[in-house]
């Protein structure tokens, strides 16, 4: 798990609206670490969390999904932060399955989980094409 690192990509986030700062790391088989962090937008909508601002940079940068090795989303509150539904799906869909999730707080609460239990029931691609 990399609190650490996830720490740092949260000092990034640019939430002048709700000023709650969500970072993210994904580590890769190679240890490369790619970080994301949530970005608001004045149409609100047009933001991004942090989750998938990372997925989305891993995969502009010419990594592959496939190589993830797990996932660590930290954020204030008195639990660990939950990803919102629409990261749920854009998890579920681009890490692997055997990936490990790790959703922390900053009080040093820490959640281990997996995409397939965050999501279920998620749209699954490759189902979907049987």
């Amino acid at each position: 798990m990399n609190i650490q690192e996830a720490l740092k990509a949260r000092e990034r986030a640019y939430v002048p609206y709700s000023r709650f700062k969500v970072g993210a790391a994904i580590l890769l088989k190679d240890g490369t670490i790619i970080h994301g962090c949530n970005i608001e937008n004045g149409s609100y909508p047009l933001g991004n969390c942090a989750e998938r601002s990372a997925l989305f940079s891993l995969i502009s940068q010419g990594y592959d999904p496939k190589d993830i090795v797990e996932i660590t989303v930290i954020g204030e509150g008195p639990k660990p932060i939950s990803p919102c539904g629409g990261c749920r799906q854009v998890m579920h869909e681009l890490i692997p399955h055997t990936a490990k999730v790790f959703l922390a707080n900053l009080n040093g609460d820490i959640k281990e989980t997996t995409v397939t239990e965050l999501l279920p029931y998620g749209f699954d691609l490759e189902e979907a094409r049987k």
